[in-house]
C-alpha cells in the first residue's frame, strides 16, 4: 500500500463568519504555510460585514456577549496542543484563554463603573450609559501573536463592537486558528473579521475608511505609517487609539483603558417630582 499523503492545509481570511480566500487570489508563505494575502477589496468586505453585525451584537444583553466570550475560552482551552504544535508557547496560550475569561467577566459590570448617575442643580435625573463606538479596526502587534492578537480584540467586541482585525503579518497562523475557534463559539458572524498579509496594504484602507468608526494602531511599529494612519482616520473623526507598544508586557493585568477608549458616553435628562 502507497503511504497516505497528509492534506497540507491553506489558511484562509475570516470574513463574516466564512472562510473566504483572497479575492485577489494570492496567498504568501510564512511559518512554513501558504497564508492568502489580503486586497484592499478584502478590507472592505471585512468592514461590510463588519457593519452588518453591528445592530444585532450591540442589541444583545451584556451577559450574553459575556456568555460568548466565555465559550471561547472553552473552545480554545480544548485546542491549546493545537496553538502549541503552531509554535505558540503554552504559557501564551494560557494567558490567552484566560483574557477571554477576563474581559468575559467584565460584559455586565463596566456599565456600571463606567456610567452612573450625575449630581445637577435641578429637579432632573441625569444618567450616563456607555455605548458601543461601531465598527472597530485593530492592528495585532506583531508578537505575541495570539495573546496580542486577543488582548486587541477582546476589548472592542465584550462591550458591544464589532471588528476587523489584520493580524500579525510574520506569524498569522494563530490568528487563523483562531478564527476557527471563534467560529465554533456561538459568536454571531461578522462581529469579529480577521484579515492576513501587508499591513501597508490594508491597514490605509481601514483607516480612510468612511464606515470604519475607530482603529487602534498597537500594532503598527513605524512612526511614519502609523502619522499617516492617524490623519487619514481624521477625514472622518474615527476615534484613534495609538498606545506606545515597544515596551508593552502582554502578560500584565490589561485594566480598562482598551474598552472605555472604544465606546461613546449617552447622557439622558429626566424631570423628577411634580
Amino acid at each position: 500500500m502507497s503511504e497516505r499523503v497528509a492534506v497540507r492545509k491553506t489558511y484562509k481570511l475570516f470574513i463574516g463568519g466564512k472562510f473566504p480566500r483572497s479575492e485577489s487570489g494570492r496567498s504568501y508563505i510564512v511559518q512554513d504555510a501558504n497564508v492568502a494575502l489580503s486586497s484592499r477589496k478584502d478590507a472592505r468586505d471585512a468592514v461590510v460585514a463588519a457593519r452588518a453585525a453591528v445592530k444585532g451584537w450591540a442589541g444583545a444583553t451584556a451577559y450574553n456577549r459575556g456568555q460568548i466570550l466565555y465559550r471561547v475560552a472553552e473552545m480554545l482551552e480544548g485546542r491549546r496542543e493545537q496553538f502549541v504544535a503552531l509554535g505558540v508557547p503554552g504559557d501564551e496560550v494560557d494567558a490567552a484563554i484566560d483574557r477571554w475569561v477576563w474581559y468575559a467577566g467584565w460584559s455586565d459590570k463596566l456599565p456600571q463603573v463606567y456610567g452612573g448617575a450625575n449630581p445637577v442643580a435641578g429637579p432632573y435625573f441625569n444618567l450616563s450609559a456607555p455605548e458601543p463606538t461601531g465598527v472597530v479596526a485593530v492592528v495585532a502587534p506583531e508578537a505575541p501573536a495570539l495573546l496580542g492578537l486577543v488582548s486587541v480584540i477582546a476589548p472592542a467586541i465584550v462591550t458591544g463592537n464589532t471588528v476587523v482585525a489584520v493580524a500579525s503579518p510574520s506569524a498569522p497562523l494563530a490568528a487563523v486558528t483562531l478564527a476557527e475557534v471563534l467560529a465554533t463559539s456561538d459568536l454571531p458572524g461578522g462581529v469579529v473579521n480577521i484579515l492576513t498579509g501587508r499591513l501597508a496594504e490594508t491597514v490605509p484602507t481601514l483607516a480612510s475608511h468612511m464606515d470604519v468608526n475607530a482603529i487602534d494602531l498597537t500594532g503598527v511599529a513605524d512612526a511614519g505609517l502609523a502619522a499617516d494612519l492617524e490623519v487619514k482616520a481624521a477625514e472622518n473623526l474615527k476615534r484613534v487609539l495609538r498606545p506606545a507598544p515597544a515596551d508593552h508586557d502582554w502578560f500584565a493585568d490589561p485594566g480598562l483603558t482598551r474598552m472605555t477608549t472604544l465606546l461613546e458616553t449617552k447622557t439622558v435628562w429626566h424631570p423628577k417630582g411634580v
